[in-house]
């Protein structure tokens, strides 16, 4: 049979691609001209196929490891590489220690420029930066207001938050947002709004007292499934990124301290809004990892995040940076 080629693969947009992977314990390879990944049961051998022309992002977690020719077509096929933990956390790198978010980006020498010249024009100006940082927050209040009050798939597990305290506290955190002054302010009205976020989800869901913890230290159910979780949507983030050029180092909240912050900026869009009240819906309904997981997953795809965040990231550079004025 004559071997599969990725130039043969349709293109998928990666705003359209469903897929997002962790796999843990196996062994990704290339077979026949496919990506796959082998597991053992026994004495057997077991390969499943990836669809990496539909695929965004793969974590590789405990007891995996890849083959130069998997990365290649992965690369090929513009599929985010990350190396994490057991369950999705820390996230690795095997160019950075530590616990940055350092994604394998795929290489290639066609990557759009038009966004990146935007962003640029306006990233070195400390007070277009911080109106970039502003908008970035408000699409976060309008995405978390949608997911929380309409989104039918919460209302599938019963989480029905109180809509008038939540009403109070997005309104709270847009003001919080409109006086800050520089992108510490931003920061504090970020830690603030979550923080009132994560009291909801708890009344909501009769989790009982919750106290968030450092990443990775957590030990009960809800603060381990929301650093599971979070991972997730900094996979998508660093896609969205990668789509329109943006390196990860241009960031507009948290790039202080890590290179990757454009990649946290990105997520901002997405975690409160999906992965948070799920972390608490699934530490309740005594899920496990992979449970959770599937639920994220679903959760991100049907919403269309990765489109959500390729777009918001557009709206920064068409309203701050002047793409197609």
């Amino acid at each position: 049979m004559k071997p599969f080629a990725p130039s043969e693969m349709k293109t998928i947009l990666h705003s359209k691609r469903a897929n997002v992977y962790y796999l843990e314990h196996c062994r990704v390879l290339v077979k026949g001209g496919r990506v796959e990944y082998l597991t053992q049961q026994g004495k057997r051998s077991l390969y499943w196929n990836i669809p990496i022309a539909n695929t965004t992002s793969i974590l590789l977690g405990s007891g995996t490891s890849i083959t130069q020719a998997a990365v290649r077509e992965l690369s090929k096929a513009g599929v985010m590489i990350g190396f994490s933990g057991g369950g999705g956390t820390p996230l690795f790198s095997s160019t950075e220690g530590d616990r940055d978010i350092a994604w394998l980006s795929p290489q290639s020498e066609y990557r759009p420029t038009e966004y990146l010249q935007a962003w640029v024009s306006f990233w070195f100006d400390t007070e277009k930066r911080l109106q970039a940082g502003k908008l970035l927050q408000s699409l976060r209040l309008v995405n978390i207001k949608t997911q929380w009050l309409d989104e039918t798939y919460l209302k599938k597990f019963g989480f029905d938050p109180r809509q008038e305290q939540l009403l109070t506290y997005l309104q709270n955190a847009e003001a919080d947002i409109a006086n800050a002054q520089d992108s510490n302010g931003l920061l504090i009205a970020e830690a603030r709004l979550t923080k009132n976020l994560f009291k909801i989800a708890a009344q909501t869901t009769d989790y009982g007292s919750f106290t968030r913890s450092k990443r990775g230290s957590g030990t009960d159910p809800a603060n381990r499934f929301l650093d599971h979780g979070n991972y997730l949507a900094y996979g998508l983030g660093a896609t969205a990124a990668w789509v329109l050029g943006l390196p990860h180092g241009l960031a507009v909240m948290h790039g202080k301290t890590r290179r990757g912050g454009l990649v946290f900026d990105a997520a901002d869009l997405v975690k409160d809004a999906v992965i948070l009240p799920l972390a608490f819906i699934s530490a309740m309904q005594g899920d496990d990892e992979r449970d959770f997981r599937e639920h994220c997953i679903d959760s991100l795809t049907r919403n269309k995040c990765l489109d959500l965040m390729i777009d918001g990231l557009k709206e920064l550079a068409l309203t701050i940076g002047g793409v197609g004025a």
